[in-house]
């Protein structure tokens, strides 16, 4: 091009201006790829009030999913990111980094709040959403009593003295030792034993309900996390396949009679149930075995519906529904983040009651309109406290081990109260509660789990949720359901074969295929559901060992 051609086409074209992007770039992370599990680059974003994961693999592009709904709320929560605490013991070495040497390795940040033993993989359910994968299916595995006692020494062994172990699956009452279990784990310095179930056998086997309230005792607390999805049928039917809503009320009726405190735990998914979270507090209020509700947003992990990952739902959405559905009771404020996992992960409010809703006499308030919770839990800011009593109550509250009627609550609630400001009580005899705030007391958790699409090393360093392994591993509860250490362990328990699962969604519909528990994997040219023979090898070199 000449020197003329090139004045004139410089007259004749608009001169180009540089542009701004559409986004905040916020951190640089790692993360995998949700196809092939491969470890890969990530940044984290904010666009449209919103934050948004981002990641590439050579193999199979680029992949983008939503993480927190509100962006002020992400970000403001960075105050709340307590200093990690070690273990006395890590299980694995620094071989590979983060996530592939769980665990727990020593570039862990956290100990384990919470151990949980998947005593089975067998259930008798078959539920369209479930993260594990369970169900009626004839090859899976059963734990032994002494791999539980091995698993349970391993924990105590790490903790010392462990607040809280879980017994999940599966469904873990139709293992036929469930009870020695609970019995091993009360035998150990382990304060507190929570049963994850459907609540089947607890709505039709009173005597078994009655074993579990005799084993509920002081400084040896028994908390049945009953899964509760709503009250509509619709809601049932989606989740849970059949409609189970006059068997989760008998169980909790039982639960009642037998004494035992119950956590509702309700699986939330767009489209589905989130027009159920108010419903869901207003009847755990009301029910006297009720102390507590845990929100999780579904979790894209093992089997669950079709999904959208830049609309999925998240911690701020939750919270935000929970003022929209409740105004009169909370406000989205009323939460604040658990410090001792990444502070987006979970958010935690207490309430003190006093009666039962839709009675005249009803009232609560939130504990944090009464105590200015941020100074106590704001770990950047520095402030110099009245009580560092009163901090290290509201760490214990604050805390992925918080479960209502323990001891460690009851207590920590009992220093929290002394300090409460009783000028406001909304229609709550103030007095009175702070005397018997143990009973009085109600608490309510949003907790987002990640999957293969959200998952953020920066965030898996410091979780505080551990699966613990037949082989004596603790793994961060993310990256078990995502980076392949289900898979492996169902398949070392089972002897058969498992592929890698790869999440339900809509952008990835055209690669996917159903795995034999009804879960999706990348599809094979033999159709078998199973990776194709280049991708194993891939596969085995890319699976943590």
């Amino acid at each position: 091009m000449t020197e003329l051609e090139k004045a004139t086409r410089s007259k004749s074209e608009p001169a180009r201006t540089k542009q701004d992007r559409n986004e905040v770039f916020l951190e640089f992370t790692r993360s995998i790829c949700p196809v092939c599990k491969v470890v890969v680059d990530a940044q984290v974003n904010i666009r449209d009030d919103k934050v948004y994961l981002r990641k590439r693999c050579r193999e199979h592009g680029e992949f983008e999913a939503l993480v927190y709904g509100d962006a002020q709320m992400y970000l403001d929560s960075a105050r709340f990111n307590k200093p990690g605490t070690i273990p006395l013991e890590f299980q694995t070495e620094v071989r590979e980094g983060c996530p592939l040497d769980c665990g727990l390795c020593p570039d862990h940040k956290q100990h384990a709040c919470l151990g949980i033993i998947e005593v089975n993989t067998g259930c008798n359910l078959d539920c369209p959403i479930c993260f594990a994968d369970s169900g009626h299916q004839p090859d899976g595995y059963s734990i032994t009593l002494e791999q539980c006692a091995a698993m349970l020494d391993v924990f105590v062994a790490s903790e010392g003295e462990a607040e809280v172990v879980m017994f999940s699956g599966g469904e873990p009452t139709i293992h036929k030792e469930i009870l020695a279990m609970i019995d091993l784990a009360q035998q150990r310095p382990i304060k507190a034993v929570n049963l994850n179930t459907n609540g089947i056998r607890l709505a039709s086997n009173k005597r078994f309900v009655a074993e579990l309230g005799r084993r509920n005792q002081p400084g040896r607390a028994v908390n049945v996390y009953l899964q509760f999805d709503g009250l509509d049928e619709r809601t049932h039917r989606a989740i849970r396949g059949r409609d189970l809503r006059h068997i989760k009320q008998r169980a909790l009726d039982n639960c009642a009679a037998a004494g035992l405190t119950v956590t509702l735990v309700a699986a939330i998914e767009r489209g589905v149930n989130e027009h159920e979270i108010g419903p869901i507090i207003e009847h755990g209020l009301g029910h006297p075995a009720v102390r507590s509700i845990a929100f999780q947003p579904v979790t894209h992990s093992g089997r669950h519906v079709e999904f959208d990952p830049l609309t999925r739902l998240t911690n701020s959405d939750v919270l935000h529904l929970i003022a929209a559905q409740v105004p009169q009771w909370l406000t989205a404020q009323d939460f604040f983040p658990v410090p001792c996992c990444f502070p987006t992960c979970r958010s935690i409010t207490y309430l003190i009651t006093d009666g039962v809703p839709g009675e005249p006499d009803f009232g609560l308030i939130p504990i944090p309109r009464l105590l200015n919770v941020e100074d106590y839990l704001d770990y950047v800011s520095n402030r110099v406290l009245p009580d560092d009593g009163v901090r290290e109550a509201l760490e214990k509250l604050w805390s992925a081990s918080a479960f209502v009627g323990t001891d460690t609550s009851n207590d920590r609630l009992r220093h929290v109260a002394a300090a409460l400001d009783c000028a406001d009580a909304c229609g709550v005899n103030l007095p009175e509660a702070v005397n018997d705030i143990a009973d009085k007391v109600f608490m309510i958790v949003v907790q987002d789990f990640q999957d293969p699409y959200t998952l953020n090393v920066r965030q898996l360093m410091k979780c505080c949720v551990e699966e613990i392994t037949p082989d004596g591993r603790l793994i961060p509860f993310c990256a078990y359901n995502s980076v392949g250490y289900r898979e492996q362990v169902r398949a070392q328990m089972s002897g058969v074969p498992v592929a890698d699962v790869v999440p339900n969604a809509a952008p990835l519909q055209q690669i996917l295929t159903d795995s034999p528990y009804g879960s999706k994997v990348v599809s094979s040219a033999n159709g078998s559901g199973q990776p194709a023979a280049g991708d194993a090898a891939t596969t085995a070199a890319r699976r943590p060992q």
